[in-house]
Parts: structure tokens; C-alpha cells; sequence
């Protein structure tokens, strides 16, 4: 799948509404630099860091960097990196415009930055990582160190190796889901400690649309359950962008995944929890992130009132007494 993102009204090519229930307070309007697409944020005690999807052909289209110290008002912290890791090159036969859909993830004092790398249309395809010892929120373009490929597809598989998250459980293991449209989602563990794939694991499919557009999984555990967030159908595409956000659960890590309805997540099923509402077009690429506070949820949406630049929104997510999230109504306004 490609990303976009949008910078100062321009298309550049890159990088992946049914409310559940009225709630008297709607989700936050952020401020500030909210030019993000695919985001994924990390709370920190010094303040959140945000990534997405590097800007196409802007400095080497690597991953990009936004800061806020209240999580409301946002700046922009630039790009990591200026060139792409070496092994992106050599896994596509070419460097690609941009790198795709980061996702943040800390465990102890380390941070594991996972990564996509593709071209439009292609399952030629991987996910990279690196890793930094101490995540300064205030600096978070330096400290990470390259640790290559964690796993690839080419054509004629299945599955398309982009929009990595992932998910740490209390029994000490480590898991790692992923895909985009072709079959759908899937999931492989990883060693804890060096973020990598699991020697003599496989992969398990948890969601599929038969072909259909899913992607940008994120899976948090609340409950009892394991919860897959995914977006469906048209990213990408501005105004004319479909996307929305489903959900569904397991009593396990490893599925099977059911929607409210009882339908499974590998049968097409899901429930939505947002889709497009007015200014606020396509809302998806979302991923999940813990605060003191509670459970978040970080997506991009694209705006109706900005020619439809893709734009950071954070959500509270509202746990229900049967177990089921819903989001809060959109904000009133967005002031980027």
C-alpha cells in the first residue's frame, strides 16, 4: 500500500462516522504542526514524540518528528536520519521515495522504532528497526542505532511485510502484527530483548477481507482480551479518502479475533468505532499508546477544510462495561 503525505497544500507521494456512543467531552483539538501521516506516538515523562511517514523526495523521505510537551500543541522536530538504511536498497532493488508507517514501542529504559519500507502497489516489502537506549523527547531525531531487516515478503506471497506495531504481554513474550490488503493482517513473536523475530516461530493470521483493503494493525490488551485495531478501505487519497477504524478481540494474542456481532475478523468482520465526519475525512493509519492518563489512540485524518493535508488526532479511548471501546465524538474544530 502507499502512503501519503500532504505538505503545504502539495500531494506528496509516500509511507497506511459511526461513533461509538454520544460522550459529553469530544476527543482533543491538538495544535501546532500536525502534518503527519501513519502516526505513532510515545508518551514520555519529558513529553510525547510523535512519527509517521517521511515527506517524498524531502530529506531522503526519512521518517518524520513531531514533539509536544502537553500532548495538545505540537511542533515539528524534523526528520531522522538523511539517508535510508542500507539494506532498504538492496531488499526493493531500489530506494524508495519515502520510508512508511513507524510504530514507537519502550520496554525499560530502550526504544524500539519499527519501520516500513515499499513501493505503491508492491509486496516487495520490509520492516526494519532500530533502537534507542534513551529516548531524550526533547532531541529524538539522535541516539537510535540501525538493526536491519526483522522480516520481508516478495511478490507471490500472501501477505505485504508493512505497518508494524507492536505488543509486549505479561508472560514476558513479545509479538509483532503487520500487513497491509493482499490477505490481511498477521502476527509473529518476537525475542523480547533484541526486538527481532522469534528463531523457530511462524506467522498466524489474525484478520482478512479476502483481498479487500485492511491495514495499520495495533493490538492493547484490556480485560481479559486482546484488541486488534485496524483501518478498512481507501487511504491515500485526500478528500476522496474511504478509510474508517474497526476493531475486534480475542481471548488470545494469537486470535481468533471476533467483531461485536460475533463475525471473525478473518471473514471480513469488524466493528467500526470512527469514519469520516465533516472536516475530519478518512480517519485511519491509527495505532495505540499508553498514558498515566489512560488508553490512547493516534491516527491521521484528512482535513475538509485544509484541501485535505493529513493531519495528527489523538483519542481517549472510552472502555465500556461489556469490555468494548468506543471513541469520543471528533473535536468541535481542528487548529493546526
Amino acid at each position: 500500500m502507499k502512503k501519503l503525505t500532504f505538505l503545504g497544500g502539495a500531494v506528496l507521494f509516500g509511507g497506511a462516522l459511526a461513533l461509538g456512543g454520544s460522550l459529553a467531552k469530544p476527543q482533543p483539538t491538538l495544535r501546532g504542526d500536525l502534518n503527519l501521516h501513519d502516526p505513532t506516538v510515545l508518551h514520555l515523562a519529558g513529553g510525547d514524540v510523535a512519527m509517521g511517514t517521511g515527506y517524498e523526495g524531502i530529506d531522503a523521505g526519512t521518517l518524520r518528528l513531531k514533539t509536544s510537551a502537553d500532548g495538545v500543541t505540537w511542533a515539528d522536530a524534523g526528520h531522522l536520519g538523511n539517508a535510508q538504511p542500507a539494506w532498504v536498497a538492496k531488499l526493493l532493488g531500489e530506494t524508495p521515495p519515502n520510508l512508511w508507517a513507524p510504530s514507537l514501542f519502550q520496554r525499560g529504559s530502550v526504544t524500539y522504532l519499527y519501520y516500513s519500507a515499499s513501493t505503491f502497489g508492491k509486496n516487495t516489502s520490509g520492516i526494519g528497526l532500530m533502537t534507542n537506549p534513551k529516548l531524550d523527547p526533547k532531541r529524538p531525531g539522535r541516539g537510535w542505532v540501525d538493526r536491519g531487516l526483522v522480516l520481508s515478503s516478495k511478490a507471490g506471497d500472501s501477505f505485504n511485510a508493512i505497518d508494524p506495531a507492536r505488543l509486549d504481554t505479561a508472560d514476558g513474550r513479545a509479538w509483532l502484527t503487520y500487513g497491509s490488503w493482499w490477505d490481511g493482517i498477521r502476527l509473529r513473536e518476537l525475542d523480547p530483548v533484541s526486538g527481532l523475530t522469534k528463531s523457530g516461530t511462524s506467522e498466524v493470521r489474525l484478520a482478512s477481507r479476502g483481498g479487500r483493503a485492511i491495514e495499520a494493525p495495533s493490538l492493547v490488551q484490556h480485560g481479559g482480551y486482546t484488541y486488534l485495531f485496524v483501518s478498512f478501505d481507501r487511504c491515500c487519497a485526500g478528500l476522496s479518502s474511504t478509510y474508517r477504524i474497526m476493531v475486534g478481540r480475542s481471548r488470545s494474542v494469537t486470535g481468533p479475533y471476533l467483531d461485536r456481532a460475533g463475525r471473525s475478523l478473518l471473514d471480513g468482520g469488524g466493528t467500526e468505532l470512527q469514519a469520516s465526519k465533516g472536516r475530519y475525512i478518512g480517519p485511519g493509519g491509527q495505532e495505540v499508546f499508553r498514558t498515566p492518563a489512560g488508553d490512547m489512540l493516534a491516527y491521521h485524518f484528512y482535513d475538509g477544510e485544509g484541501g485535505g493535508t493529513p493531519l495528527l488526532q489523538t483519542s481517549p479511548i472510552v472502555w465500556g462495561a461489556d469490555g468494548w471501546p468506543t471513541l469520543p465524538a471528533v473535536p468541535p474544530e481542528a487548529t493546526p
